[in-house]
């Protein structure tokens, strides 16, 4: 089952990474969230609509129990023309060391409970994070893949 959830993902990753159509677009900053708690959102490229708003909230800090690290992410599909309905994850989110081009980078996994692809994100700096493949690699166009902390 693993397997085919790491293998849908790498594919939805890589439709992404081909998708570059032009700039994200960004919220303006709300107010900070408590402590413990991040949302970063952003707006990601598709090939066949005009974008994927993504909001994920993680809960927890990187030093703080394992058991306590959750997140949610909500994905909707910006004038698609199959209007597929929002995807809309919770599960567990761990830290992972390094990258391929960086042995010092932290990059957040997350991982949904039950079904749904397991997402991959380098922490840029303290306001950013950015969607990368499985194999913890950027993609070209990464710039285009970024998520801003709100």
């Amino acid at each position: 089952m693993q397997v085919r959830t790491l293998l849908v993902g790498s594919a939805m990753l890589a439709m992404l990474a081909g998708c570059a159509t032009g700039p994200t677009e960004t919220a303006p900053p709300m107010d900070e969230t408590a402590e413990g708690e991040a949302h970063y959102q952003g707006t990601l490229p598709c090939r066949n609509c005009a974008g994927i708003d993504i909001d994920v909230y993680l809960e927890g800090t990187e030093e703080g129990a394992a058991e306590e690290r959750t997140f949610t992410l909500d994905a909707s599909y910006r004038e698609h023309p199959q209007d597929p309905p929002d995807e809309n994850y919770a599960g567990q989110w761990e830290v992972l060391s390094g990258t391929a081009a960086d042995p010092e980078a932290t990059v957040y996994e997350l991982t949904p409970d039950g079904e749904g692809q397991i997402y991959y994100f380098l922490r840029v700096d303290e306001s950013t994070l950015e969607l990368i493949d499985p194999e913890r690699r950027r993609f070209q166009n990464n710039e285009m893949l970024q998520l801003q902390r709100q």
